[in-house]
């Protein structure tokens, strides 16, 4: 009876609240909830305020300006005339930078790969050279590699009259890079079906040998295989056309310039070489250290096989260093695609120039610089997604 009354005993006045805070679980969302309310409140505090500031400039924050016309010209990219709009401009400075990313992501990673397997060389003066190379270009501050390269380097050359010829057909002066273009002829049409034929047949070749080497537990390559099969039934299908797939359209000297073939402006050529050999230092250290990670004894034990050196670093060493490689060099190519920015210095129009340019013209700056952030970010992503999955890719599978 005694206990029937005490179950029925009020509770101090407090007890739920202090058995709630008690509870992990609900105090974790009592403070996360806190945090986001003051991160909202946050945000709320600065647009207001900015959208105030606007106002009192006389500005709305909008992106109607994008469909007015634009009025300045824009020296290389993409088919754009002054009397095109704002986003067409946009979209040639994006264009440009996708351009010289991707040429420097290819072109630094063959300097890397070949410094940081030089670095290790039992040859003294590769293995200094290399080292020399990696000291020097990483430790000189990217944009002044960007204005030697351009001011000492590119405008230096000869003029377009005595331009450096290279097998008749590259000429590079003052100007620039001119050198064949690749177009379409009589025979392209049917050329592409055995290029299509030629893509189906590499990926099948991809996944089969992946699955054999993957049933023989041996490294490889496989996208070397398909690489090579595919470039045979294209290499094969060149020369059962009747007429040839592509003309060749080389540039012809005239009296003050070139005309035909394709043009690569200083501004490109510079920023492309700046960006390439400062990556590649940073690569080569990454490529250097990939295969340092790797046990000696496997290499011993390759040579120990019969295998030859090259065998070794290609089917032993590499596979094994590429699952170290992959994640800070992740964060080279995302470094050298932010650092594409700087090629507003040398006057090359690329996104974060262009975007300079429309924000004088218009005064959105707000708008415009949100643009520029969020393309800069997609491309990030994008290159980060892939390499992502690479990484999954190459990912030991544990047993």
């Amino acid at each position: 009876m005694a206990s029937t009354q005490a179950s029925k005993r009020p509770e101090p006045a407090g007890r739920g609240a202090i058995s709630f805070w008690r509870h992990r679980g609900a105090r974790n969302i009592a403070i996360q909830a806190v945090f986001l309310v003051a991160v909202v409140a946050v945000i709320a505090y600065f647009y207001n305020n900015m959208i105030r500031g606007l106002n009192e400039l006389g500005l709305t924050f909008g992106y109607r300006f994008l469909g007015l016309e634009a009025g300045f010209a824009i020296s290389e990219g993409i088919a754009y005339q002054p009397s095109d709009s704002y986003a067409r401009a946009l979209l040639v400075g994006i264009v440009n930078t996708v351009k010289v990313t991707l040429a420097g992501i290819v072109a630094a990673s063959l300097i890397g790969l070949v410094v940081g397997v030089a670095s290790l060389s039992s040859n003294w003066l590769v293995r200094s050279l290399a080292r020399v190379y990696v000291e020097v270009f990483r430790n000189v501050p990217l944009l002044l590699q960007l204005l030697f390269w351009y001011s000492a380097v590119i405008l230096k050359l000869p003029p377009v009259r005595q331009s450096v010829e290279v097998f008749r057909s590259f000429f590079l002066n003052q100007r620039g890079l001119y050198l064949p273009r690749l177009i379409a002829g009589q025979g392209f049409s049917s050329w592409l079906w055995f290029a299509g034929l030629a893509l189906v047949a590499g990926v099948a070749v991809y996944f089969g040998v992946r699955r054999r080497l993957k049933r023989l537990d041996r490294p490889g390559f496989p996208s070397l295989w398909a690489l090579g099969t595919t470039l045979l039934i294209a290499a094969l299908g060149w020369f059962l056309v009747p007429h040839p797939p592509l003309d060749v359209d080389p540039p012809v000297l005239q009296r003050f310039n070139f005309t035909g073939g394709m043009h690569l402006s200083p501004e490109f050529a510079a920023i492309l070489l700046g960006l390439s050999v400062y990556t590649g230092a940073f690569i080569a250290e990454v490529v250097r250290g990939g295969i340092q990670a790797v046990d000696r004894g496997q290499s011993e034990a390759a040579l120990a096989l019969g295998l030859r050196p090259w065998a070794v670093m290609y089917l032993v060493v590499l596979p094994q260093a590429l699952r170290v490689i992959v994640p800070p060099v992740t964060s080279q190519y995302l470094n050298l695609a932010k650092n594409s920015s700087l090629a507003v210095a040398i006057g090359y129009p690329e996104l974060f120039n262009v975007g300079t340019t429309i924000m004088n013209q218009t005064g959105q700056t707000l708008p415009v610089f949100t643009l520029i952030m969020a393309c800069y970010l997609s491309l990030s992503l994008i290159t980060s997604a892939f390499m992502n999955w690479y990484n999954r890719k190459m990912r030991l599978d544990e047993r």
